[in-house]
This record gives structure tokens, C-alpha cells and sequence, in this order.
């Protein structure tokens, strides 16, 4: 065996001389650990298989709690070509059944093209739609992550686990779900929390004041460079077209607009000035919660935003410019079509799919798997840990 490694490693220390358009220095050590590993490659292929994580933070090194049952191998965000080639592809070829988790999108086009030559899956990760008290881009901990392997949810161009559950699952025929979807709907929305729960609890007649128009509509903003806006429409669209739009179709209506929180916060920036629309809309200045500012509002616009889903799911009409999750189902007024949506589907169907089938929920200091249900009520219990007065 020792001896068939050794002429694997000089044929594959030839190879990774030669890569087209790359050079890797092979020094005596490197040859070494190189014979090494490639030695444990033979020895690897009778052990079990191996989760081996790309593209993600360090920080996010929680990830191998969630992949209980597997072995993980997490490497740094990002891989060169030549010695994911030279050191690490080898190594994953070897186990077999082993599988490649990436941050969403977020990995060298080689590894995806290993994966599919090597029908190895590729599973996508991405934070679920009740996350945590904190913005992601604080670091903290989730309570929910999508694992998905068709494409993520985000991302109109492509069919994803969610759509496929959305499209295909027999809600009709489930009706313990779908009394679990009633009660989980009831469970959110009574317990005020969204994805990010950074928001202040708002007097909201005060900030919104007296209702003299005939409706009231809130325009909802993202992070305009967002991967949800690129992937999920069909044209470049910003936070200020929305308003713009919205105001356009409703010419009487008192519009109101609501910066996303990361921008807020400062911790993504805006591509289009607020200040702009201020002869067309109320700009919000402070983070204020949905449920709160949700309430007296006749109609929603967005783009793709989760926001969107959390006021239909109350009730509230809502317009999406883009192609969320949620949308193309006939539950929401749509400006962008898509072919592969065909099936009709309510609101409480959607939830179901989205909130209780799709995702997983993982506590984050126990370790431990959780429900749906439960992980609401952790949610609860952590915000009312930070609980801060009503401005």
C-alpha cells in the first residue's frame, strides 16, 4: 500500500506543477506531509464519510454542532485552486459518501465543479427565517439554518428544496400540519418577533400620527446589494424605485418607508439616498419592529423582503416587485413571473413549507435540536432577557 501511495504522490506532486496558469512550490517539508496525506487517503477509504465545509467565516464554526452524526472538516473561507486539487480533493474522493456544505453561494467555482464531476452532493447553507436577538452581521449565533440541495431560497433562477416542498407536498391531505401551521402563525405573530429582533418596541401612533388619508402603505427596504434582490429579479431595482412605485399606484395613500435594519444599524450601506423620497414618503429614522410597524397598514410593497411574508401572513396584501420564496404562488401581487410556480397556495401552506418542513432549529448554547414551536419560545425568552423600554 505504501508503496502504490508513494508513486500516487509523485504522479499527483507532478500534477500540481503543471496546473494550467498556477505554480505550487513543493519544498522537501511539503513533499513530506504531502506522502503524508496522501497515505491517509488510502487508509481513509474503509473509515466513514467526512462533512467538509467551505466558504464559511471562522466564526461560524457552530455549523458542526448542527451536523451531529458526521465527521467535519471546516476549511477556511477560501481554498486556492492548486491545493484544494493537490491536498484537498484527493482526500473527500477517497470517503466515500462524503459531502461539501458551503455558505450559500459563497465558494470557488473548482469546488462546485469537483462536486458535480465526482457526483458528490453539495448542500448550501443559509440562516433560517427566525434567527436570533442580533443582526447577523454581529456574530451571533443562530437558532435556525435551510440546508438545502437544489439551490437556496433566495434564488429565482433556479428551483430550490423550498420550492419543491412549496409546489409538490400534499398539504390537503396533512392535516396536523396544517393545524400546526395555524397555531405556529398565531405563536409568531403573538410573540412580535421577526428574523432579527434588534427592534424597538414603538409608540406607533406617534410616529405614524393621525390616519387622514384613505390608506396607509409601508414600502419595506433591503440591503440593496443583497443576493436576494441579484438573484430573485429579473431587472436592477433599488429601495428608492420601490417608494416610487408604490407612491406612482397610489397616488392617495400616506406612504411610509422602512430602512432595513443593517442599514440602520450601519452595518451595510445604502446605494440609494432616503433623503431622496422625502417629498414622496415618511422616512422611518429609527429600528422599529414589525409588529409594530405593521400596524394600521393596508398594503405592503417590497422586493423580495422576508418582511413581505410576515405581513401577508397577518393579513396584509402585499406587492412584490421581485421573486421571493413566497411569491408566484397566487397568495401576492406580483410583477415578476415565474414558469415554475404553478401551483396555487395560502399563506398558512407557504408558512408550513417555509417555517416548519424546510428549515432546521438548533439551541445555541445546549446544543440541541429543537421544534419549530420551541425554538419561538427560546426566541421569546432571549428577547425579553434584553428587553428594552418602549420609545
Amino acid at each position: 500500500m505504501v508503496e502504490d501511495a508513494a508513486r500516487h504522490a509523485k504522479a499527483l506532486r507532478f500534477h500540481v506543477r503543471i496546473i494550467p496558469g498556477q505554480t505550487l512550490a513543493v519544498t522537501r517539508g511539503m513533499y513530506e506531509r504531502y506522502l503524508s496525506w496522501v497515505i491517509s487517503c488510502f487508509a481513509w477509504a474503509g473509515l466513514k464519510p467526512r462533512a467538509y465545509v467551505f466558504g464559511m467565516s471562522p466564526w461560524k464554526n457552530h455549523l458542526r454542532h448542527w451536523l451531529r452524526g458526521e465527521t467535519v472538516s471546516q476549511k477556511s473561507r477560501h481554498v486556492g485552486k492548486a491545493w484544494f486539487r493537490a491536498f484537498i480533493a484527493p482526500a473527500i474522493a477517497a470517503r466515500k459518501g462524503s459531502k461539501v456544505y458551503v455558505w450559500g453561494y459563497k465558494v470557488q467555482p473548482f469546488v462546485e465543479q469537483f462536486c458535480r464531476s465526482h457526483s458528490i452532493p453539495i448542500i448550501r447553507v443559509e440562516d433560517g427565517f427566525i434567527r436570533s436577538i442580533s443582526l447577523g452581521a454581529s456574530k451571533a449565533p443562530p437558532l435556525s439554518l435551510c440546508f438545502d440541495r437544489s439551490g437556496m431560497y433566495f434564488d429565482a433562477t433556479q428551483r430550490s428544496d423550498l420550492e419543491q416542498l412549496i409546489d409538490t407536498y400534499d398539504f390537503d391531505a396533512d392535516a396536523d400540519m396544517m393545524a400546526r401551521a395555524r397555531a405556529g402563525i398565531e405563536k409568531l405573530i403573538a410573540s412580535r418577533l421577526s428574523k432579527y429582533n434588534t427592534s424597538t418596541d414603538t409608540d406607533i401612533a406617534a410616529v405614524y400620527g393621525t390616519k387622514t388619508h384613505g390608506k396607509r402603505i409601508l414600502v419595506v427596504g433591503q440591503v440593496e446589494d443583497d443576493a436576494s434582490i441579484r438573484l430573485g429579479c429579473d431587472r436592477i431595482i433599488d429601495n428608492n424605485e420601490l417608494v416610487r412605485i408604490a407612491a406612482g399606484e397610489n397616488p392617495q395613500a400616506q406612504i411610509i418607508y422602512k430602512p432595513h435594519p443593517e442599514v440602520l444599524h450601519g452595518t451595510r450601506a445604502n446605494q440609494s439616498d432616503p433623503n431622496d423620497l422625502s417629498d414622496l414618503a415618511m422616512i422611518l429614522r429609527q429600528d422599529i419592529t414589525l409588529a409594530d410597524a405593521f400596524q394600521t397598514i393596508d398594503h405592503v410593497y417590497t422586493i423580495t423582503s422576508l418582511s413581505g411574508f410576515e405581513a401577508l401572513i397577518r393579513g396584509i396584501p402585499v406587492t412584490c416587485v421581485g421573486m421571493p420564496f413566497y411569491a408566484g404562488w397566487g397568495a401576492t401581487d406580483d410583477r415578476q413571473q415565474c414558469e415554475r410556480r404553478t401551483a396555487k397556495r395560502t399563506p398558512e401552506e407557504i408558512f408550513a413549507a417555509a417555517y416548519i418542513l424546510y428549515p432546521r432549529y438548533f439551541h445555541p448554547t445546549l446544543n440541541k435540536p429543537l421544534s419549530f414551536e420551541e425554538a419561538v419560545d427560546l426566541l421569546a425568552e432571549m428577547r425579553g432577557q434584553t428587553e428594552v423600554p418602549i420609545t
